[in-house]
């Protein structure tokens, strides 16, 4: 049997952009949650998720002592602060969006 979560109930976020690449950081709230984050989590996942936001390619990187897994978006911000149209914090804020992905985990 399943059940679908938002990342929000079991990551904190962080994210950060330089030109025309984002990386955001998800930190799991206990050891239980990581767990299900590397499960279910992937660069894929991710990359599908934010569908024609991100035009490159999604590396996801493990950090266990933290408890956490980073993911550097390629070709996502439009160009880049200087170059792009868009008028959010480029990805300052991108943490926000994927913490509110759903995804459907064992019970």
């Amino acid at each position: 049997m399943t059940k679908k979560i938002i990342l929000n109930d079991i990551a904190y976020g962080r994210s950060g952009d330089k030109a025309d690449v984002s990386n955001i950081g998800l930190i799991a709230r206990d050891e239980k949650s990581y767990e299900i984050l590397k499960k279910y989590v992937t660069a894929d996942k991710v990359k599908a998720y934010f569908k024609d936001e991100v035009k490159g390619k999604v590396d996801r990187y493990e950090m266990p002592n933290l408890m956490a897994l980073q993911f550097v978006l390629q070709d996502a911000l439009g160009g880049g602060g200087s170059r792009s149209l868009r008028i959010d914090g480029l990805g300052k804020v991108m943490y926000a969006a994927l913490l509110r992905m759903e995804i459907e985990v064992e019970e």
